[in-house]
């Protein structure tokens, strides 16, 4: 295989990574990250962290001006758009478990957006 000079070195790597903790979490603790963003690898660094009650996403955006961040979700993905006259950043973030969309709270701070949902009840009770 021809290695191109635009490939980056680390993403068979982290592929690797990503599919053992895939394998060791199994589907419950899946979160897929899409990447986006420009060429020059303007990728954002993102971590999930999960209690019984909630999820919280943080995210490492330098650079950015708060009004240039753009934020989605719909209960099962976050979209994180942000940019800089240099740099777009474009991420969709599969959460590990179904969230209240409407209970989001957001903060950015310093180059670091974190945003937490409260987690969606998996089921209701039906009494007969």
């Amino acid at each position: 295989m021809r290695r191109d000079d635009n490939d980056d070195p680390f993403d068979e790597f982290f592929r690797e990574i990503e599919r053992m903790m895939d394998e060791m979490m199994g589907s419950e603790g899946d979160v897929h990250i899409e990447r986006g963003g420009t060429p020059d690898g303007a990728d954002l660094h993102v971590d999930v962290h999960e209690t019984a009650d909630e999820i919280r996403v943080v995210a490492d955006i330098p650079g950015v001006d708060k009004d240039a961040i753009e934020l989605k979700c719909d209960g099962t993905v976050l979209t994180i758009d942000a940019g800089t006259d240099q740099r777009e950043y474009h991420e969709r973030l599969t959460l590990p478990s179904q969230v209240d969309e409407h209970s989001a709270a957001a903060t950015y701070n310093n180059g670091v957006l974190e945003v937490t949902f409260d987690r969606e009840e998996d089921s209701a009770d039906i009494e007969l």
